[in-house]
């Protein structure tokens, strides 16, 4: 199990991003949470195995169809043993 920190810049606020990333993490069974940031960014916190974690950052490069992601900065983060991904 790994736990990755993203943070998402683009147009992803105001166009669904929190509940696309909630679905592909329930998806990918990834445990975390998604939030939107004072600054327009989208803070993700996401737990799972490392084969997961890279398909849900993939998907999260992606984004849902009204988002634009410009970058997508990832930093390692000890283990939270969290279950379930929410939305803050």
């Amino acid at each position: 199990m790994a736990t990755y920190r993203y943070l998402v810049s683009g147009r992803v606020q105001g166009v669904g991003y929190r509940y696309y990333a909630l679905r592909e993490a329930q998806a990918l069974g990834v445990s975390g949470y998604a939030r939107n940031l004072a600054d327009g960014r989208v803070e993700v916190v996401a737990e799972a195995s490392q084969e997961s974690l890279a398909q849900f950052e993939e998907k999260l490069r992606q984004g849902p169809s009204f988002a634009s992601v410009q970058s997508l900065d990832r930093s390692e983060l000890g283990a939270r043993g969290s279950t379930g991904f929410s939305i803050r």
